[in-house]
């Protein structure tokens, strides 16, 4: 029995010559008890969906019925989690969702209402935290809380508009346990926005794309026929799950590529040498270090950080050894928390070594320099600066022998490698995030450093831009072939990206627990990826290892590549 429907149902955004279609002919159908996931790109309506569904927003056109009636308005009957919990400051956990209970069920007495909100509580683990407020929690709890003051006044249906895209890789894991076994629980009614793809396979029934805009459109419904529970780890080896996540993959990926302009940029480099590559050591030193340093070109050896705090010394990370290859592209992943960017912020200079060293091309790391660029979550563009600007402030100070046309055509070329040429001139502000980061691995890639630092470049975006902007990288970097060195929570990211994926421990006391030689085939598309043979081998890999210390394992460290079919060394890396 259907409980919601959607019927040619139409959006606009607007008033007369600015009045633009967001959604179009929109047809929807959920059954009772179904769990449905809609995946769709950034500002393809998603949002605008939900919020029809939810009664925040009217349909400009056809019908929206809940239980074969329309929907008029908000209805406790349909439970709606935001991506941002919107939790009153001031209230402890007991009291948001407290609010919501008293306001539902203002005729059950007082010791009903309180076990209600209690049981809710409980049920997605903050019994120990009803007395905190929400600056005394972390993200995931702070959605939990949302999540319990939505499910506390008893919605026949549940509305999770990307619920848990802000949240870090094993809270996320967490949370979606919780949603599986509060659905399963008594079988209501969800609706899942989402990005991410193996998020919807694992949860839903019935999978949705949401077609990109303008007027935007539901494609095909892709049933999810695989048995639950369901496992993340068991469905890395499923057929199913192969073939499901590849196919919709394929569809969003090719609808994506429709929507978009691509711009094939022919301009030239001038030839022009950066002061990062200019000799500057003594002449005894540069006599001594003639030879070209290829196989330790970058060395972290035992590598400390620690930070004071009431209870003494805490150390993030210590006993951290790397040695990377001139040219090398390697990820760095583990847990939130494991000490990964405080690597990468140590690399770059932005954090004093507490223990150990770090040496780049023969040179020890002692504060940041123009030789090492660093890409981080938010681009940090200065919004009153056109994406051109943007880039010229660092060119201009790396090129100070470059006349003011060289200059120029080096700061065009790698806007137009990222595929903004026709977006040059726009206001960093006027940007959408996808196009601010754009201009960041521009300008990161402009300086012509020696070392490309990336911490979690695309963590902020949903997946269909992320996987647009990983395109974009490896393709600026097979041009470029600079050493690189990238924080990722991301799975697929750290296979697909790298020559090699080292893998941390958790924190406090974090180290390296284990490294895999990514033996693929560049360059490498999302596309072959996903139909290569040793893909889904290495993938386990890193899954497994994230298992493990998801509950606790203790470090075995080990830089020994797995025992993974190897794809011959002929055919494993072909040149740029």
């Amino acid at each position: 029995m259907a409980i919601l429907e959607m019927k040619d149902v139409r959006k606009f955004n607007g008033e007369g010559d600015q009045r633009a279609e967001v959604l179009s002919d929109i047809d929807l159908t959920v059954e009772e008890g179904e769990f449905v996931a809609i995946v769709g790109f950034s500002g393809s309506g998603k949002t605008t969906l939900m919020s029809m569904l939810a009664g925040l927003t009217k349909a400009d056109e056809g019908q929206v019925l809940f239980k074969g009636q329309p929907v008029a308005g908000p209805s406790p009957a349909r439970g709606l989690v935001f991506q941002n919990y919107s939790l009153m400051p001031w209230l402890t956990v007991y009291g948001n969702v407290a609010l919501a209970v008293d306001t539902v069920f203002r005729a059950e007495s007082r010791i009903d209402r309180d076990t209600r909100t209690r049981r809710f509580i409980k049920l997605v683990g903050l019994s120990h935290a009803l007395d905190r407020k929400p600056s005394e929690l972390s993200g995931g709890m702070r959605q939990r809380v949302a999540v319990a003051r939505a499910l506390a006044v008893s919605p026949e249906m549940l509305l999770l508009d990307e619920p848990l895209s802000a949240l870090d890789a094993l809270t996320r894991a967490k949370l979606q346990d919780e949603i599986v076994s509060i659905w399963e629980a008594d079988r209501r009614t969800v609706i899942l926005i989402t990005n991410d793809v193996d998020e919807a396979i694992l949860l839903a029934d019935r999978i949705i794309p949401l077609n990109p805009g303008p007027r935007a459109t539901l494609g095909p419904s892709f049933k999810v026929d695989i048995a639950r529970p369901r496992d993340r780890l068991a469905l890395n080896g499923d057929p199913t799950f192969k073939e499901l996540r590849a196919t919709i993959t394929d569809y969003l990926m090719r609808v994506g590529g429709d929507a978009k302009n691509e711009i094939e940029n022919t301009r030239q480099l001038p030839n022009v040498v950066p002061i990062t590559q200019r000799e500057a050591l003594p002449s005894a030193y540069a006599r001594a270090a003639a030879s070209p340093i290829e196989n330790r070109y970058l060395e972290f050896s035992d590598l400390k950080k620690t930070y004071p705090t009431r209870q003494g010394l805490l150390t993030v990370v210590e006993n951290f050894t790397l040695k990377m290859r001139k040219g090398e592209f390697v990820s760095l992943i583990g847990h939130s928390g494991c000490g990964k960017s405080t690597v990468l912020s140590m690399a770059a200079g932005l954090s004093p070594i507490t223990g150990g060293g770090i040496v780049l091309n023969g040179r020890e790391i002692a504060g940041p320099g123009p030789e090492r660029a660093v890409v981080f979550q938010a681009p940090s563009l200065m919004p009153w600066l056109t994406a051109r600007e943007n880039v010229a402030l660092g060119v201009d100070k790396v090129y100070p022998r470059a006349i003011p046309a060289e200059r120029r055509e080096i700061v065009e070329y790698y806007l137009g490698r990222v595929g903004l040429e026709q977006s040059m001139h726009k206001l960093a502000s006027d940007l959408s995030n996808g196009m601010k980061q754009r201009v960041g691995i521009a300008r990161a890639f402009a300086l012509s450093p020696k070392l490309l630092l990336l911490d979690e470049p695309f963590g902020m975006l949903d997946s269909l831009t992320r996987w647009d902007l990983q395109e974009v990288l490896m393709e600026v970097w097979k041009r470029t072939q600079v050493t690189t060195l990238c924080v990722t929570h991301d799975v697929d990211e750290a296979i697909l990206l790298a020559d090699r994926i080292v893998m941390m421990t958790n924190g406090p006391r974090a180290t390296i627990g284990k490294i895999i030689d990514v033996d693929l085939p560049r360059p490498r598309t999302r596309k072959a990826l996903l139909e290569h043979p040793n893909y889904y081998a290495y993938r386990q890999e890193v899954l497994t290892f994230l298992e493990e210390y998801e509950h606790g394992a203790k470090p075995s460290i080990s830089s020994a590549t797995p025992a993974i079919e190897k794809i011959a060394s002929s055919s494993a890396k072909t040149a740029a």
